[in-house]
This record gives structure tokens, sequence and C-alpha cells, in this order.
């Protein structure tokens, strides 16, 4: 009887997790692909140096090509800049 109640207790456990994937963003690519998986999960991969790169890639897909938000340009932020 104990075994049945601790696989009925495991079962609901692991079933009541959500199977959320950790999205990446790569710093270093400035355009993602955003691809809709089944059932309305998605997915991210950034490693696309550009938008038509990435947009070969969608075509024909359900997918869309994003602007990376976390991409680590090597120019300085537009902004003031202050003198000592």
């Amino acid at each position: 009887m104990r075994v049945l109640a601790l696989a009925i207790w495991t079962v609901a456990t692991v079933s009541a997790i959500p199977s959320a994937h950790a999205q990446a963003y790569d710093p270093n690519y400035p355009v993602c692909l955003k691809v809709i998986e089944n059932f309305g999960s998605e997915r991210i991969s950034c490693t696309y140096t550009s938008l038509a790169q990435c947009a070969e890639t969608a075509a024909g897909r359900a997918a869309q090509c994003i602007v990376n938000p976390f991409y680590a340009s090597d120019r300085p932020l537009a902004g003031r800049s202050y003198r000592r």
C-alpha cells in the first residue's frame, strides 16, 4: 500500500512541475530565431549575424527573427559623456 501511495505521489509531483526550458540569449550575436514548436512552446536560438541570414532559416517554418536584447556590441552606448 505504501508503494502505491508513493508512486501516486511521485507521478503527481512530477506532472505538476512545469517543463520550462532555460532561454539563453547569446550576447555574441545580434539576431535570434524564435521557433514556435508543438503545443505552443517556443525555442530561441541566437546564432545569426544579420536579419537576412535569420530570415533564410525561418522561411517556411513557424518562426520569426528578433533582435537580441542582450547583444554586446563593440560600439559605446549613446548618451551623455562626462569630462573630468
